[in-house]
């Protein structure tokens, strides 16, 4: 019997059993509250503690320069409008492919008197140079750049950037979300270059959901979003959700064992991938780019991408259109329109993004369903003509 497919790890990943084990104390026997002086508050603490470490050895950084929240878009959004409630309206400098969780809170700030300038990329998704260095002479006092784009996988030089901001004295932060766990993420060399602040999430890396962190340079002032009994450096106040950080401590430490196998591996699928989808037709985007080893992003002509997707489905195979957490939206990805790409071809974009259960066997089967999909599909095309 044919087994389902799952090739959306970009959206979420399943949790890993080694993370579940260590998640399951803290939600059947153990329940103490870190904040606690006695003997089960003192536990918890320290299990959040030991998480703290794990997280911050995955990404060179120190336990101290972690704070933990609820998710990716909340780190997101305490480092943009935490920062800019530390600092005088100015410009906000963002890339015009970042995730929601950055372009949005980026957008409120300008209703607010800072000047939002969103920096081009290029055909390939690259951060296009001669509108950066545009953007410089405009002195901004926050950069966001993403380390790598969760539809195209396309990876930023985020050092070379943030090392050219520095001249001005912006504050310059990289969601890492989705490059953490498939790329090695130094949070030590970024942060000498000129990186002030990453974000990291639990449930890209086989842990769970409702844990993330932001990575932070302690000399750069944030205004906390969330006021209350002074939890993480004051940063983020309210019970700590201690099975999942524990789940991602240990999420964490796992993905920085499994690293050069893990992404050597995911390559050599992603190959195997494009080769035969390019055979069938498809387009890849952003080809000529570094991307991550994982992610494959493609369209087929006259093909909708979500008619694609739905009939993938139905054939056992887990794939998206875009972005899980824009999938509600109609319109064409907003990272292929920055790229440059036709909204009718926009319109067509499947993404494939693989993870450690999947196999080879598992793209060859998905091969053969996208042929005989693409067929149909464009035989039903042919017949309204």
């Amino acid at each position: 019997m044919f087994q389902p497919v799952y090739l959306d790890h970009n959206a979420t990943t399943p949790l890993a059993p080694g993370v579940l084990a260590a998640m399951l104390p803290w939600l059947e026997s153990l329940c103490g509250n870190a904040s606690s002086r006695h003997e089960y508050g003192r536990r918890a603490r320290q299990a959040i503690d030991e998480a703290r470490q794990k997280v911050a050895a995955a990404v060179g950084a120190h336990p101290t320069e972690v704070v933990f929240t609820s998710g990716g878009s909340e780190a997101n959004n305490l480092f943009v409008k935490g920062a800019a409630a530390s600092r005088k309206p100015g410009v906000i400098a963002v890339s015009a492919i970042e995730h929601p969780c950055v372009l949005k809170p980026a957008a409120q700030l300008a209703r607010q008197g800072w000047i939002l300038r969103e920096i081009a990329v290029d055909g390939a998704g690259r951060i296009a140079g001669d509108d950066y260095l545009q953007v410089l002479q405009l002195k901004p006092a926050l950069v966001s750049v993403m380390l790598a784009n969760n539809e195209t996988g396309v990876v930023q030089d985020v050092a070379a950037l943030a090392a050219a901001a520095r001249a001005g004295g912006a504050w310059f932060h990289s969601d890492a979300v989705q490059a953490f766990g498939k790329l090695s993420v130094d949070f030590r060399m970024l942060n000498a270059a000129g990186v002030h602040a990453l974000t990291l999430s639990a449930h890209k890396i086989n842990g769970p959901k409702g844990a993330a962190a932001l990575v932070l340079d302690k000399r750069v002032e944030l205004q906390p979003q969330i006021a209350g009994g002074g939890h993480e450096r004051g940063l983020r106040s309210g019970t700590e959700n201690l099975p999942a950080i524990v789940g991602f401590g240990v999420a964490a430490e796992l993905a920085a064992q499994r690293l050069a196998e893990h992404a050597g591996r995911m390559q050599a699928m992603r190959e195997h991938l494009e080769s035969g989808l390019v055979a069938l037709g498809a387009r890849i985007f952003a080809a000529q780019a570094e991307r991550l080893p994982n992610t494959s992003y493609f369209a087929f002509a006259d093909i909708d991408g979500e008619t694609l997707v739905g009939k993938l489905d139905r054939e056992g195979f887990a794939v998206a259109s875009g972005a899980a957490c824009s999938s509600a939206n109609p319109e064409p990805s907003h990272v292929l329109r920055a790229m440059g790409v036709a909204p009718e071809v926009a319109r067509g974009a499947v993404r494939v993004s693989l993870g450690a259960g999947n196999s080879i066997s598992d793209i060859e089967q998905f091969i053969k369903a996208v042929q005989v999909t693409v067929g149909r599909l464009q035989g039903l095309t042919a017949m309204a003509v």
